[in-house]
């Protein structure tokens, strides 16, 4: 692809993916579905105007994209988080995890694509999207709810998993020759997220001292370097490029300069992961989406079961009632970019060619379903205990009887 064309791609991609994402804005829906579709309507798949004819030419860029997005996750985490929760986070978030990816691996084996096909599964219906469970909490003045805090915990119990299981996943489906070689795999993959590991518990001291760096640029070219030579390295050891750049976030999150980082990585992160979901986007070929569709169905009731469980088991530990009991289950309900990342590396690693369709409506539905419902989650307490009243002064809230609903 010439210099012309890909002038024309990347801005291309980036005016299609504002335009819809800012129609989408007018009725609530988040950015990342929209992003996908922006890729759909413009790729090679689908009639009309074809802005790229092949994806692999936004692969780079993509890659980044997707290093920045999990570095922002890293920079936003904190262990402290999960220290100060104490016994209640780690049991609803692994209580959490244990339904929604025990379903999920349950679900992958009944379809019979596969052992490797059903392990990606098994992350994709378990793991929720942080960015959009964050959008939704923010967008619907919940930040400040009781039932806040447990989510969020659940979130960082989900990072903490997701580092783990796509390390071990890595070489399980790139298809190691034997027994021995997957083990070696698995404990490069380990060692070197246990050396960054290391770092982030002691060296935060040391690299604090690297990066205090006054001028903006050199911060930007600094932070921007470490993350991409750190996910480049981690390719090399069967880890990840964007669990590398997650660990990095994170290890500069907790430095003197982590404010400054934050804010200045968000506008590259906002740039760059929109075209790595509208370069998804160009991937998907719509026609094959009518061949998976029961199992989407499938799988989306199986989500919205397990998220329900989840939110009463939540509930029960942290002693809440049946509202906050319906705003865990329906804000943790979205899926979204770490479905694309196993998507991407299902992909890579020559796995059944249904999971790309598959994981694209699953995501697509539930990332466009997840803010609608989350937002009216009193509909939902009808059918859960002692949720009717609840429900009537939900509904009273939502007519104006009431201040808000979300602080019911």
């Amino acid at each position: 692809m010439g210099h012309a064309d890909t002038l024309l791609a990347m801005g291309g991609a980036f005016v299609a993916a504002a335009i819809l994402a800012r129609l989408g804005s007018r009725i609530g829906l988040p950015t990342i579905p929209l992003f996908i579709l922006a890729g759909i309507l413009l790729g090679p798949n689908t009639p009309g105007f074809v802005l790229l004819d092949d994806p692999h030419d936004l692969e780079m860029l993509s890659a980044l994209g997707l290093v920045l997005l999990l570095f922002y996750l890293g920079l936003e985490f904190h262990m402290d988080d999960l220290r100060t929760g104490g016994r209640k986070m780690t049991v609803a978030g692994c209580t959490y995890l244990a339904l929604n990816v025990g379903a999920g691996l349950g679900f992958g084996f009944a379809l019979g694509w596969g052992t490797s096909e059903a392990l990606v599964l098994a992350g994709v219906l378990g793991i929720s999207s942080s960015a959009i469970v964050t959008k939704i909490l923010v967008d619907l003045g919940r930040i400040g709810n009781p039932e806040t805090k447990p989510i969020l915990g659940i979130i960082v119990v989900e990072d903490i998993f997701l580092a783990l299981y796509l390390a071990a996943l890595q070489p399980v489906i790139s298809g190691a020759d034997d027994i021995g070689a997957m083990t070696l795999d698995i404990a490069k993959a380990f060692g070197f997220l246990l050396v960054l590991a290391i770092a982030a518990r002691w060296g935060t001291g040391v690299v604090g001292r690297l990066f205090a760096i006054k001028d903006n640029e050199l911060l930007v070219i600094s932070f921007l370097g470490a993350a991409v030579l750190i996910a480049g390295i981690a390719e090399t050891f069967g880890v990840a490029d964007a669990i590398a750049a997650f660990m990095v976030g994170l290890i500069l999150g907790n430095t003197g300069s982590g404010d400054r980082i934050r804010d200045l990585v968000h506008p590259l992160r906002d740039a760059f992961a929109a075209i790595f979901f509208f370069g998804f986007g160009l991937s998907i070929a719509p026609g094959d989406l009518p061949t998976v569709i029961w199992p989407v169905i499938t799988a989306i009731v199986i989500t919205i079961t397990m998220n329900l469980l989840a939110g009463l088991v939540t509930a029960r530990i942290y002693g809440f009632g049946p509202q906050p009991a319906a705003n865990v289950a329906t804000t943790l309900l979205a899926r979204g970019e770490f479905a694309l990342i196993l998507a991407t590396m299902a992909a890579a690693a020559g796995l059944d060619e249904r999971l790309s369709p598959f994981i694209a409506g699953y995501v697509l539905i539930l990332a466009v379903v997840a803010p609608l419902v989350a937002g009216r989650s009193h509909w939902l307490l009808r059918s859960m205990p002692g949720g009717r009243e609840a429900a009537g002064r939900a509904e009273l809230a939502e007519a104006g009887a009431e201040p808000t609903l979300s602080r019911s």
